[in-house]
This record gives C-alpha cells, sequence and structure tokens, in this order.
C-alpha cells in the first residue's frame, strides 16, 4: 500500500521547484520523506531467540508524519491514565465558519489560538451559570483543521468530565445523566465571543490578508463582510456520552496525534493520481464512505495546508485540568467523589521492569543492538528553485 512518503518522494522535488511553500511545509515535507529510512541512521539488531537479523531505521519523529504518531500518541495516553476520573465524559465540539476558516488558513497562530480560548471559555462560563450547571469544570481540547477530504476545516474536539466543583469547592456538582450543557446557548455564546476576539485582534493589526481577501484591510469592508457571520448559525455539537472512562482514553487513542491522513487511507498512487477512502458526513449509511482521487500535486497541497505553527500545541487543557492546578484538582474531586487514588506503580516497591525498545516480529524475544547506523545527513528543508540552502 502507497504512503503519504511514496508521494512526497516521487512527486516532491518537481512540485517544490513551482509552488511557494513556508520554511515549516517544507521542513515536514523533508521529514516525511526520510522518515524510517538510511537518511536517518538506524539499528543492526539481532534477536536473542531466533538470532534473526534486521535493520530498523530511525524516525523522523514530526508531528505531521502518519508514521510517528502512533508512539507518540501511546506515550501520551500513559501519562493520562491518572486523570481519568469514574464519571461520564462529554465529547463538544466548536467548529468555525467557512468564511472565518479561509481566513485562518494565513493567520494560523492568531486564529487557532482564539478558537481554543473561546471555546473553553464558553464552556466554562456556561458550566458556572446556576441556570445550568453552577459549577467549574475542567476540559481537554484537541485542535483538527481538517475534514476527511483533507479540505481545511478548523474545529476543536472537547473532552469534558460529566460536573464540576461547587463555587467554594466543597461538593461535587454532576450533570444531569446522558446531558451535559445545552447546545443552543454553548453556540450563541461562542459566536459572540469569537467575533468580539476577532474584531479585537484585527483592529490590533494582527489580522493579514491576501489574494481575494485583500480588500478586507479595509475596516469598512470588514464590517460588511463580517456582520452575515453575526446572524448565521455556528456549529456547535455535542455528542453521547462515553461509555465509561476506558472509552474516553480509545477516543482520545484516535484523535489527540491524529494527522490529516493516515496511510492506512491510501489505497493507490498511479498514473491516475493519489487515491484515499474519505467520509461524506453530508451522506448516511453505507453512503457515507467513498473514494476521492487527487493529482499528486493537490494531494500535497492539501495535506500540507494542515502544518501548525512552530511550537503550537494543538492539544490543552483548562479550568479543573489546567496544567498547574490539575493534580490538586484531581485529587479534590476523587475525595468528594470517595474514589480511590490512582497509585503509581514504579513507587510500589517492586522491582520494576523496562519493556524491550525492540521486539523481534517472528518469535516475540527482545531484540538487542548489534550496531548503529549512522544517518547520511540531517533532516532539512529541501533546497528551493533558487537554490537557497
Amino acid at each position: 500500500m502507497p504512503e503519504v512518503a511514496d508521494v512526497f518522494r516521487a512527486h516532491g522535488p518537481a512540485w517544490r521547484q513551482n509552488v511557494q511553500l513556508s520554511l515549516g511545509q517544507l521542513k515536514v515535507m523533508s521529514a516525511i520523506e526520510q522518515c524510517r529510512s538510511a537518511a536517518l541512521g538506524g539499528h543492526v539488531l539481532r534477536c536473542s531467540g531466533c538470532e534473526q537479523i534486521e535493520v530498523a531505521y530511525n524516525s523522523c519523529r514530526n508531528r505531521h508524519c502518519p508514521k510517528c504518531q502512533a508512539s507518540a500518541a501511546r506515550r501520551w495516553l500513559e501519562a493520562r491514565q491518572a486523570d481519568l476520573l469514574p464519571l461520564e465524559y462529554y465529547h463538544v465540539v466548536f467548529t468555525l465558519p467557512a468564511a472565518i476558516s479561509a481566513i485562518a488558513w494565513y493567520n494560523k497562530s492568531v486564529i487557532y489560538g482564539l478558537l481554543f480560548d473561546v471555546a473553553a471559555e464558553t464552556l466554562r462560563t456556561i458550566a458556572a451559570d446556576p441556570k445550568h450547571l453552577g459549577a467549574q469544570i475542567g476540559a481537554t481540547l484537541v485542535l483538527h483543521t481538517w475534514g476527511s477530504a483533507l479540505t481545511h476545516h478548523p474545529h476543536v474536539h472537547g473532552i469534558v468530565p460529566g460536573g464540576g466543583l461547587s463555587p467554594d469547592g466543597e461538593r461535587w456538582v454532576a450533570c444531569r445523566p446522558g446531558f451535559f450543557l445545552p447546545v443552543r446557548v454553548l453556540s450563541r455564546l461562542f459566536r459572540r465571543r469569537f467575533l468580539e476576539e476577532f474584531t479585537h485582534a484585527y483592529r490590533r493589526g494582527q489580522l493579514h490578508f491576501f489574494g481575494e481577501d485583500v480588500a478586507l484591510a479595509d475596516p469598512a469592508v470588514f464590517a460588511q463582510w463580517l456582520a452575515p457571520l453575526r446572524a448565521c448559525e455556528w456549529v456547535v455539537y455535542a455528542k453521547r456520552p462515553f461509555a465509561g472512562p476506558g472509552a474516553v482514553l480509545a477516543y482520545l487513542s484516535r484523535y489527540t496525534h491524529r494527522v490529516a491522513i493516515s496511510n492506512q487511507r491510501l489505497i493507490a498512487l498511479d498514473e491516475r493520481g493519489v487515491t484515499f477512502r474519505w467520509k461524506d458526513y453530508r451522506a448516511s449509511g453505507r453512503t457515507r464512505n467513498k473514494t476521492m482521487t487527487l493529482d499528486p500535486q493537490e494531494f500535497m497541497r492539501r495535506f500540507l495546508l494542515h502544518v501548525l505553527p512552530g511550537g503550537f500545541h494543538r492539544i490543552r487543557h483548562y479550568g479543573l485540568l489546567a496544567n498547574p492546578v490539575r493534580r490538586q484538582s484531581l485529587a479534590t474531586i476523587r475525595a468528594l467523589l470517595h474514589a480511590p487514588a490512582i497509585i503509581d506503580a514504579s513507587d510500589d516497591g517492586s522491582p520494576h521492569t523496562t519493556a524491550p525498545t525492540f521486539v523481534c516480529r517472528h518469535c516475540g524475544a527482545p531484540m538487542v543492538i548489534i550496531d548503529i547506523l549512522l544517518r547520511s545527513h540531517p533532516i532539512r528543508a529541501p533546497p528551493t528553485s533558487r537554490g537557497d540552502p
């Protein structure tokens, strides 16, 4: 089966000569092309059981690489195990309208940041209202910027425990079984607060406009463009609660470190282009699952739409789950719920055994490193058409 790396290796060099890409996009292409190849070096391994010899090449560990996210997700999930509470968890999604999504493509840091912060503020504000829950809540938000067909579709998935602490921190306030917060109320507040912060960012000169949107630099044109967005419905929806904390982890394992498209969705790379599976959410039943074929150049363009700015965190925790207060908050909640504290198995005094890094795929025995292969050259951005380094 083809992989994203195969598309980049076969068609990337010629395509890069004819398009203008950011340094971040070039680095992602280069990293994916070199991932688990001799370019990054590796190890020669020998099985301690059947004596089988294998070569394991190093990973690029780029967060946009389809090959490297499974191990990163496992490490992240292991760290989150201790955070789970014996409660219903709810899944809410906040989506930006298409008009703002178009602006977001070249204002990623500003608009993605607003999407995170306003979605979290909306959840916490409505939850704190005595008419709804009247409690302090926590939430984990995960940014996705793609639709199933690799189009630009920024939205955040929120994973929220079903309740919160009373304002004085002395009681646990549970939400109604099967119901968290009213979606229409969330949607209206999200729309109002996002447009307020979006307008403030515009007035501070933080937004930039190009191409067909360049006229929005004129305040009068911007105000006229903004008016319909105040009246249209913004998509905020809530799914049914997860079937227990274990289901939350299963969900997170699929969503937290997902990239725009996985290698498993690719079907063919041939003279027709790149063929992959996608899901049409406008259809229903079996007709929802479809295939699409794109020119390699268009496939690469769509994939690189979703490269995040350097240092931008796509998983964030808010409220009771914010990093500075999470440990204390969880301890307080467990005490109020009379739930047992999570015991770190590494501190129980028992001998600690480390799982082998490499395991033989033939017999399952540990493999030992008998030689190290040096990388042929470091990951770097490919040269541009001007021959720049």
